[in-house]
């Protein structure tokens, strides 16, 4: 009778990953099916060049401004009832998305959109790690999460060509809709609610200053390339943030419940994690976003086509995640795997590089994309486990909201400098007289190349850096699961 129970709690909480694993596909999907219906978007709500960019920004602003708050928030108020809440959120604003009239109502809710996909992903993770306490167990559940995080943009790249071509862009956000739905009653079903702890209080001071420094530090990221990265606005923007930051620092040594306890970042693994979560979110940026711009402005591929061309790698990456990832960090712990995953995918960057202006998929395309797949599967688990393991349950809102902050913090930068990287590199060689298609390709391989730098340089880090922890990975039995 027990064994039966036992195997209908493990069961349960399976079922319950990939619920909530459903929810943050869903947020992620959204940071890059936008892209691919931007042109219909201006058209039909006759959006500028210049205001378009809000479409996306405004979602990037909000997301990344409450992670931590989001994150904090599930610590003190209950991981599932924030979880909930972040999923109505984003559900109803994914509704007044898809009903938008004018310019203004569709960047009002891809705003609030932001805010429920800030909370969603911060606390999903939490929630995970407090389901699955069995290591091994806990491995493979991460392998899961980390497919869902690192090929959700790409399968997003996907369904963005799938909807717009066969419906119009409208659909990318109403079929959040039955999704959001779903999602809220099988977490209800699924998921205790879990206990709020009455002793803690939030630390209002601290709440404000985070998120000011950071909606501060992405406004100024997302708009650098408008507005120059010397230039003025920019400088300043920066600076703001960097004194909020450093008002919000100060302040958490005089508090006594602080938002960000100070010795958070003592956890070795956790601060690691962290710097690397930047660099390698700028290294995926590259290959979503610029592999994406080469197949379409350089081949001449069909948003269909560019979708599809994405699928090899995202399969690749199911199969390292869902499976085989987790057997790895069971046998070799975090650090191994992290640093030959990156370099892996590194290497697919590197390749993406030399693509020429005439490029073949077989060739050209297809190679690259099987190693970015087999590099992100393997590194991204043993990400999040370094900076999720060490940290006390208390405190794993906020530590998943700081994963995220990384993580969202790095693509914004990444995607910014690279953008800037291949535009100067574009416009040195149109100057010289070359065509348009040769030019831009020289841009995009250049962003390639520093994509590669980004990768590489990050498993380099890990492999020296992060704590072994091959040990607390190795159980009885474990190897079969």
């Amino acid at each position: 009778m027990q064994e039966a129970s036992q195997a209908h709690g493990a069961h349960r909480r399976w079922w319950a990953l990939y619920v909530l694993c459903l929810g943050v596909l869903m947020i992620v999907l959204d940071t890059t099916i936008v892209n691919v219906a931007l042109p219909s978007i201006r058209t039909d709500l006759k959006f500028t060049e210049t205001s378009l960019v809000w479409v996306v920004n405004a979602y990037m602003l909000t997301f990344g401004g409450f992670l931590l708050l989001g994150g904090r928030l599930g610590d003190l108020l209950g991981h599932r009832r924030m979880f909930l809440a972040g999923v109505a959120l984003f559900t109803l604003a994914s509704l007044a998305c898809g009903v938008a009239p004018t310019q203004f109502a569709l960047i009002a809710a891809r705003a609030v959109q932001g805010v429920g996909g800030a909370v969603v992903s911060a606390v999903g993770l939490s929630l995970i790690m407090t389901l699955f306490t069995d290591a091994g167990e806990r491995a493979r559940a991460m392998g899961v999460y980390g497919f869902v995080c690192a090929g959700g943009g790409s399968v997003g790249v996907l369904l963005g060509g799938v909807l717009t071509t066969l419906l119009n862009w409208r659909w990318i956000f109403l079929v959040n809709l039955p999704i959001g739905i779903a999602v809220a009653v099988l977490c209800r079903a699924l998921i205790a609610p879990g206990q709020r702890d009455a002793t803690r209080r939030l630390d209002g001071a601290g709440a404000i200053l985070v998120t000011s420094a950071l909606l501060v530090a992405v406004y100024a990221v997302v708009n650098a390339n408008e507005a120059g990265w010397t230039s003025m606005r920019t400088l300043v923007l920066l600076a703001a943030a960097v004194a909020l930051g450093a008002l919000f620092i100060a302040a958490e040594r005089w508090v006594a419940q602080p938002l960000m306890p100070p010795g958070l970042f003592a956890h070795r693994n956790l601060a690691i994690a962290n710097v690397s979560g930047v660099l390698w979110a700028a290294a995926m940026f590259a290959w979503f976003f610029m592999s994406a711009l080469y197949l379409q402005l350089v081949l001449g591929y069909t948003p269909m086509q560019v979708g599809l061309s994405f699928l090899p790698g995202n399969l690749i990456m199911a199969f390292m995640s869902l499976g085989a990832s987790a057997r790895i960090v069971v046998r070799w712990g975090i650090r191994g795997p992290f640093a030959a995953g990156l370099l892996i995918a590194a290497s697919g960057l590197a390749l993406f590089a030399r693509a020429p202006v005439d490029g073949h998929f077989l060739v050209d395309v297809l190679p690259a994309m099987v190693l970015l797949g087999i590099g992100a599967g393997i590194a991204f688990n043993p990400m999040l486990l370094a900076a999720m393991n060490d940290v006390a349950p208390e405190d794993a809102g906020l530590a998943s909201g700081v994963v995220n902050t990384s993580f969202m913090m790095g693509g914004a930068l990444g995607l910014a400098v690279l953008a800037s990287v291949a535009a100067a590199r574009t416009a040195q060689v149109e100057a010289d007289g070359a065509a348009q298609a040769i030019a831009l390709n020289a841009g995009y391989r250049l962003a390639f190349l520093v994509g590669a730098l980004f990768a590489a340089g990050t498993g380099v880090l890990g492999w020296f850096a992060l704590r072994t922890g091959g040990t607390q990975f190795r159980q009885p039995g474990v190897e079969s699961a």
